[in-house]
């Protein structure tokens, strides 16, 4: 007996291993085992179980000891991840280990202890606590408002730690207690009909999906506020009614608690999340959920592609479009494309949902691999916003915002709305220059300058993570005199707090918002409806629910008209209507501004006259005219050195080796430096590989590896394979 295992190292095969010498369990495929791989100890997946070995049976090593009693990963899985593997050019063992949580890749022993529960006392309050007690009242309310007790993992997520429970405890404000009881119904709360009347729309697009049989795509495109999520209510309310389960993709960390409030006050079944923002424990729970039946509704993101479905019956991507859902680095899989194949493979359902569909999903839609289902309307008779090109190209702007918009602001806030404030740029400044030689502060490590932050003050390269001191000279001239260029969310929240001292200004990017916790408070302050400013970044773009916002200014909406990426167009169409989505979604009419240098631009003019659909139509025609995806496929090679000209050169090399073997159908871009060259201390370069034959890009791919794996002059250059790209680099 022969153990194939997969092992999460750089090279591009499994390792063949004998059973361990003790064991009283069979081994199969599915299971962990840990073996010793040179001087190191790694856990290790069994793949396949085989009687013979390419290697002599004297020459194998004897594996530690199995680590499971059963198999954690089915051969539906396995396959999903060998085909994963295969197709994005990435070692197989390091793909098939994404199959378990980073819990189960890191510690031998699965088993969890038993939870603790908490609830509040009889007649506790938080007049008990001392106001600079900020999380202990924070805990009490969380409880208190909860209503049910919580265990000490969601306590965790939530931000609070043993400390502020035992200070709690001492106070006799809380106890420990046993689990709530759960409802093994596993249907909805109470029935459809009794939460929203269905527009014509809707209905058509849930009838179309109940009413499928096997493994059937539909795109859900709806405009923003259409009630796309209460298609997939119903969508999820037949499986679970068939004792199936449902498993919902999300791009995004912070759509996910909102998303799950949502399921939760609709649902009366087990609905569980997965994230990176939580505990390896508290993902493994999740996934084990999963596994064994018992979280009938499981909320993720990317990764949650991955997890294990005893019941599995139905697969749904939100904000299909969203780039976060392509893995960037590392083992480089398409969350969304994934979902896809494991539909195709468990014979089930899959929904992908947009605003703004992918050009990709329209295209696949016009080719009928697709059935796409249109939602056009507003749900529940709310109008559209208004959209309006503001032309600034000869205003005065005041830290980045014209006088037409302060004016909008102003009007809309003393109607008691709310205003959304929208730039794609973190920090107070994308520059500090000064004044003398007019030369900026750059990164040492990237071709990027240092953004200036104030809260608190320091220099950030927000490519690298490079942080400095503000400089006391300039390192050219050696003047003091330094001035910010541009404006980013720190500056507007600065200069609106001074001209509306009256309302609240929140913040809302990477920066303000880095706790768990923090951004759910945010949301909870504004969703009470007061008057209030939000400005921020495309975090608040994505989903969000903010009934009281009636006006959304865009600053900087021409990013993305003019990009060397030939995606740009698209992805500033869809940021721009995602954004303005948030505008009027109830019943308050809503007004979108854009501030624009090119409010003569054509595809601006069809974008706000004709919508989405026809701007993305235009977009498909020019892309299949120029030969780009998705009328071709493409993969870049990715290279990157210390010092500048060996990534180039080393993709020469492939390139001729490549050349070498003479397919006509292959077109070769490159080699040429990135668009920012040097990135982290690093010099990178690309090599870009387009044609109309995916099946033969595949098959190039793939000797490509097997001559990268055995050239000699590999060391110094890093490099990487990266199919179906969605960034240019």
């Amino acid at each position: 007996m022969i153990l194939r295992v997969a092992l999460p190292v750089p090279i591009n095969q499994l390792f063949d291993y004998l059973p361990p010498n003790i064991t009283e369990i069979t081994p199969h495929a599915g299971m962990r085992v840990r073996v010793r791989f040179g001087p190191r100890l790694m856990i290790g997946l069994i793949v396949d179980v085989v009687q013979e070995s390419d290697y002599p049976t004297d020459k194998l090593k004897a594996a530690i000891e199995l680590l499971d009693k059963e198999s954690l990963i089915d051969s539906d899985l396995l396959n999903l991840g060998g085909w994963a593997a295969r197709y994005y050019q990435h070692p197989i063992g390091d793909a098939l280990l994404n199959l378990l949580p980073l819990f189960a890749r890191k510690e031998a022993d699965l088993s969890l202890p038993t939870e603790e529960y908490w609830k509040v006392c009889t007649g506790a309050s938080l007049d008990a606590l001392p106001k600079h007690a900020i999380k202990q009242r924070g805990l009490l309310s969380l409880l208190t408002d909860t209503g049910t007790p919580c265990s000490l993992t969601s306590l965790r997520d939530s931000g609070f730690e043993r400390t502020q429970i035992n200070a709690l405890i001492e106070k006799q404000l809380i106890e420990l207690c046993s689990p709530p009881e759960t409802n093994s119904d596993t249907r909805s709360t109470q029935p459809s009909s009794s939460f929203f009347d269905l527009s014509s729309e809707q209905n058509n697009a849930v009838e179309q999906i109940n009413l499928s049989q096997g493994f059937k795509a539909f795109l859900l495109a709806g405009v923003t506020g259409s009630g796309k999520t209460e298609v997939y209510f119903r969508a999820i309310e037949k499986q679970l009614n068939a004792g199936k389960q449902a498993l919902v993709l999300v791009p995004e960390i912070g759509l996910t608690p909102q998303l799950m409030a949502r399921f939760q006050a609709r649902f009366s079944c087990p609905i569980l999340c997965m994230h990176s923002g939580m505990s390896d424990r508290a993902r493994y729970q999740a996934w084990f959920a999963a596994k064994s039946g018992h979280a009938k509704i499981l909320i993720g993101t990317r990764s949650s592609i991955f997890v294990p479905l005893k019941d599995p019956g139905i697969l749904l991507i939100d904000e299909e479009h969203d780039s976060s859902l392509k893995q960037q680095d590392g083992f480089r899989y398409h969350a969304r494309d994934l979902a896809l194949v494991r539909a195709k493979q468990l014979q089930i359902p899959i929904v992908l949902g947009s605003a703004t569909p992918s050009l990709e999903s329209l295209s696949n839609a016009q080719a009928g691999r697709y059935q796409l289902l249109e939602l056009t309307q507003r749900a529940g008779g709310a109008s559209a916003p208004t959209l309006k090109l503001l032309d600034i190209r000869h205003e005065p702007l005041d830290s980045g915002l014209a006088a037409d918009t302060l004016s909008a602001i102003r009007s809309h806030l003393s109607a008691g709305n709310q205003a959304l404030v929208f730039i794609n740029r973190r920090g107070f400044s994308p520059s500090l220059v000064c004044r003398s030689c007019g030369s900026p502060v750059d990164c040492l490590r990237c071709d990027a300058h240092m953004t200036l932050h104030r809260k608190p003050p320091r220099l950030h390269c927000h490519h690298c993570d490079r942080q400095t001191p503000i400089p006391k000279a300039c390192h050219l001239c050696g003047s003091a005199d330094f001035h910010p260029s541009g404006s980013g969310t720190e500056r507007i929240e600065g200069r609106l707090t001074e001209l509306f001292a009256n309302v609240p200004v929140h913040r809302v990017d990477r920066d303000s918002t880095h706790s768990r916790t923090a951004f759910d408070r945010l949301m909870t302050e504004v969703n009470k409806g007061e008057p209030c400013i939000l400005v921020g970044t495309q975090m608040l773009a994505k989903g969000h629910h903010f009934p009281a916002v009636t006006l959304v200014c865009i600053i900087n909406a021409d990013a993305g008209l003019f990009s060397a990426d030939f995606r740009g167009m698209e992805r500033m169409a869809q940021l721009t209507l995602q954004v303005a989505g948030r505008a009027g979604r109830e019943n308050r009419p809503g007004t979108v501004l854009l501030q624009t240098q090119n409010a003569d631009h054509p595809l601006l003019q069809t974008l706000l006259d004709q919508g989405y659909m026809e701007f993305a139509a235009e977009e498909l025609t020019s892309r299949r005219l120029a030969g780009l995806p998705p009328y071709t496929h493409q993969a870049i090679i990715q290279a990157e050195a210390k010092k500048q000209g060996w990534a180039e050169a080393y993709l020469m090399r492939i390139r001729q080796y490549l050349d070498q073997l003479q397919q006509p159908e292959l077109m070769l871009s490159g080699p040429f430096p990135n668009q920012m060259e040097k990135r982290a201390g690093f010099f990178r370069a690309q090599l870009i590989l387009t044609t109309v034959n995916r099946q033969r890009l595949q098959q190039v791919l793939t000797e490509l590896r097997r001559w990268i794996d055995t050239d000699t002059e590999r060391s110094r250059v890093r490099s990487w394979i990266d199919v179906d790209p969605i960034d240019s680099y």
